[in-house]
């Protein structure tokens, strides 16, 4: 906590308010909150896969209750808020990111009060999109996305695996070579824990400081990889960035503005260490289509089957479905929260292109300074001048070296004049 004797009166209001804003949202644990236990899993096999997993209602409320009073949380926020309102004043830049927190985290206890019911999902479309939701007029959609890059991969099948496909480390092995690459990233004394969990959907998943690996599983290089800079550079490091705050606490804590940011930045981070490959493209685009089919109807057996088509296991195909539904019921509509990675990715790319373009280019780093939202950004390069935050301090390298950076994006500016239909007709005799 800063010294309230050595930073002014401005600046100890923000820091007070920040703390209430992390203090409240403390017992708020949104993927605890949604999640099936083993008896689900079990259900669901033991009748062949023909009944729908026995979920509703009641099922969160009895087997997940959660660890707050919705009702008085939602007040709490709405104190904060008012707070803000009263001792920064109605137009603080660094108010208005504290108040919109407040909003999302009162929407997400919306959300989460509403497990199992369609206002579930609709709660969950407006904080994290839909896979409908149109970037700017007359563009693509994420459901377009997922059918272009389904169709590209499979021209390309099979042309691009190597040794390093190979699914031959052990949950444990990988714990061991994580622990050794990240305590080589984050080399100023920082503890980094990294330890195998069974109560985790995914893969890897990072906490505040740890990040956890399913245990039981056998991974590749690639995978191993990808969990290093997608856990450790991006989500562990924004979150030791966002904790070295001396004022603004408030950004390391994450709202799901920040979870697209966060998801997005990770995905890209993948991409410019040249760490992601076809498989992990699939799976995130997959992801897409599955949440698209719920949102238009699809119950838990056809996600079910489209992920078995995928070529996914038994097991795999239960776990990704899963994914779709948590939250919700199996029938009902999505929890959407799984369109954020590739949308993140859309977003900060095309920030980033505008950003060099715009001569911006500065701005590109502070996307570490924390959990950020992009809308954020030009108020925090402000709180920066001012001394109110402070740089962060573990940024991979690829965003460290603006010159690398603002030579890609000035070509990309270029390269997206093209037209690709007109290139393959000029290309055809070459493509032969």
């Amino acid at each position: 906590m800063p010294n309230s004797e050595i930073i002014g009166e401005y600046e100890q209001a923000i820091h007070e308010l920040s703390e209430r804003i992390v203090a409240a949202q403390k017992p708020i644990r949104i993927l605890d909150a949604l999640k099936w236990d083993a008896e689900i899993e079990h259900y669901f096999f033991k009748h062949k896969c023909k009944k729908l997993p026995p979920i509703n209602q009641d099922y969160y409320q009895e087997k997940n209750p959660l660890g707050f009073d919705p009702i008085k949380k939602m007040e709490e926020f709405h104190d904060i808020d008012r707070n803000i309102r009263r001792k920064l004043g109605q137009y603080s830049g660094v108010g208005s990111i504290m108040q919109r927190m407040c909003y999302e985290y009162t929407r997400v206890v919306e959300m989460l009060a509403a497990r199992g019911t369609p206002k579930f999902t609709e709660v969950s479309q407006e904080l994290y999109g839909s896979s409908l939701d149109a970037f700017h007029v007359g563009a693509p959609t994420l459901k377009d996305l997922a059918t272009l890059v389904t169709d590209t991969l499979a021209n390309i099948k099979d042309q691009v695996t190597s040794s390093a496909d190979d699914e031959i480390y052990t949950s444990k092995e990988v714990v061991e070579i994580l622990r050794e690459r990240l305590g080589e990233y984050f080399s100023d004394g920082e503890s980094i824990r990294v330890e195998l969990s069974d109560g985790i959907i995914a893969d890897a998943a990072a906490g505040a400081d740890r990040i956890k690996i399913h245990e039981g599983l056998k991974f590749s290089l690639r995978e191993i990889r990808t969990f290093e800079i997608h856990e450790g550079w991006v989500h562990l490091g924004t979150t030791l960035n966002g904790m070295a705050q001396p004022i603004c606490t408030f950004l390391s804590k994450g709202p799901p503005s920040s979870t697209i940011t966060q998801e997005g930045l990770a995905i890209i981070t993948e991409i410019f260490t040249f760490s992601s490959y076809p498989g992990r493209v699939r799976r995130l685009t997959n992801r897409i289509t599955a949440v698209n089919m719920a949102e238009e109807g699809a119950n838990f057996f056809d996600v079910y089957q489209f992920y078995l088509d995928q070529g996914l296991t038994e097991s795999d195909s239960y776990q990704s479905t899963v994914r779709v539904f948590r939250g919700s019921t199996p029938s009902g509509g999505p929890y959407t929260k799984d369109l954020s990675y590739s949308k993140g990715f859309i977003l900060i790319y095309n920030f980033m292109r505008l950003a060099v373009q715009r001569g911006l280019v500065k701005r590109i780093p502070l996307l570490f300074v924390g959990k950020t939202t992009l809308e954020d950004l030009h108020i925090l390069s402000d709180l920066q001048d001012e001394g109110i935050i402070t740089p962060p301090k573990y940024i991979p390298p690829q965003f460290s070296d603006l010159a690398a950076v603002s030579a890609w994006m000035v070509y990309s500016l270029f390269l997206n004049r093209l037209d690709l239909r007109r290139l393959a007709v000029d290309f055809k005799g070459i493509l032969q």
